[in-house]
Order: structure tokens, then C-alpha cells, then sequence
């Protein structure tokens, strides 16, 4: 049985995991309006990835009888000034996500709530994952430069993701 405390944390989450859907999407569209079709595919890949995340922790509330109540999403960013910033926020956002996770398990710990850990786990690992690509599509994006050349290679390499 979940605490008070615990469910409303990880009905908090799910809320974080759904914004975090929202800003990818709205990341793809900016990509498809710039013409960068192989960014906008990685975008909605992350999108989708994040609603599945959202809900794990969904059928995980419900599996351990608490109550999912979902809340209000903020609308997410729409304008970015370049392909570099758009990765630059997604980074950011996942650095912000790990703490999230990170913050969630400890209160998991301190509450002794021993399934709850485990499935965090998960969500630990995942974030190592998660910040790793986001950083290396920045780390590449700022080696590309003002080559538009560069700039569509990285486009069509991005293109060739495929879902998880």
C-alpha cells in the first residue's frame, strides 16, 4: 500500500513524465517547421517515450491500489532559436527529470516502501540513458557549427532512430 505522501509524489510524477511528452512534441514540430524531418522523428520517438513513462508510473499506482488523480499540464515552450538550443533545453529538461527520480527514491527510502525502489530503479537507469543521448546530440550539434551541410547529415543520421 502506497503512502498519502508517496502517491501524491508519484501522481506528480506521471504529471512530469506527460509535460515532458508535451515539450518533445512541441521540440517536433519546430523541426518539422525548419524543414529538419530526421530531428522532428527523434522528437516524437522522445515524446513517445516519455508518455510510455508516464504511464509505468500510472499502472504502477494502480497496481499497488492508490489512486491516480492527473493534473493540469503547463503548455510547453514553442519557439527555439536554433537546432542547437532546441537540444540544449531537451538536455537541460532531462537533468531536471533525473533530480525529479532521484528526489522520488529517496523519499521511496525514507519511507521504507521497498516496491517502489525497485520500480524507480528502472527509472535510474533509464535517466543515465536518457541524458547521455540528449548530451550528445548537443555535443554534436555545436561541433556542426553554421554548416548546413553538417547540419543536414546530422538531420538524416537522427532520422535513422528507431523506437525503443
Amino acid at each position: 500500500m502506497l503512502s498519502n505522501t508517496l502517491q501524491q509524489a508519484l501522481n506528480d510524477q506521471i504529471r512530469k513524465e506527460f509535460h515532458s511528452s508535451y515539450i518533445y512534441l512541441s521540440m517536433a514540430a519546430y523541426f518539422e517547421a525548419e524543414n529538419l524531418p530526421g530531428m522532428a522523428h527523434w522528437m516524437r520517438l522522445q515524446a513517445d517515450e516519455e508518455r510510455e513513462h508516464a504511464m509505468k508510473i500510472y499502472d504502477f499506482v494502480l497496481d499497488r491500489g492508490g489512486r491516480v488523480t492527473l493534473q493540469a499540464i503547463e503548455a510547453p515552450p514553442t519557439d527555439f532559436a536554433s537546432p542547437l538550443a532546441v537540444f540544449e533545453t531537451a538536455y537541460a529538461h532531462e537533468q531536471k527529470v533525473t533530480q525529479s527520480i532521484h528526489d522520488l527514491y529517496a523519499l521511496a527510502v525514507k519511507e521504507g516502501d521497498y516496491p517502489t525502489q525497485v520500480m524507480l530503479q528502472w527509472f535510474v537507469d533509464e535517466q543515465v540513458e536518457e541524458e547521455k543521448s540528449a548530451g550528445l546530440v548537443v555535443a554534436q550539434l555545436r561541433r556542426v557549427g553554421d554548416s548546413p551541410a553538417a547540419l543536414l547529415m546530422l538531420d538524416q543520421q537522427l532520422g535513422q532512430r528507431a523506437e525503443a
